[in-house]
């Protein structure tokens, strides 16, 4: 059973200073906002760091520019300008 003394997840809470939402985790607050409509437009919003649905890895590690293959003499991510040579 629900604790009737906890506000829902899914509805943003009134403070002084405005309408927070809470993460789903119930241990953040994101706020303050002007209205609650506001709080809730920014809780469904979803960020940039969000995945896009069927999204791949491969395709999220393009976007961020990081290389395709690890180096591995180095076991770190090859660098994109080119192959590494090694002095002899």
């Amino acid at each position: 059973m629900a604790d009737a003394s906890l506000p829902d997840a899914a509805s943003p809470v009134r403070h002084p200073d405005g309408y927070y939402w809470i993460a789903p985790d119930g241990h953040n607050e994101f706020g303050p906002f002007a209205t609650a409509a506001e709080a809730l437009a920014d809780m469904n919003a979803g960020g940039d760091e969000t995945p896009e649905p069927g999204e791949t890895l491969q395709e999220a590690e393009q976007e961020l520019g990081l290389a395709d293959w690890v180096d591995a003499d180095t076991g770190e991510l090859a660098e994109a300008t080119g192959m590494r040579l090694e002095d002899h």
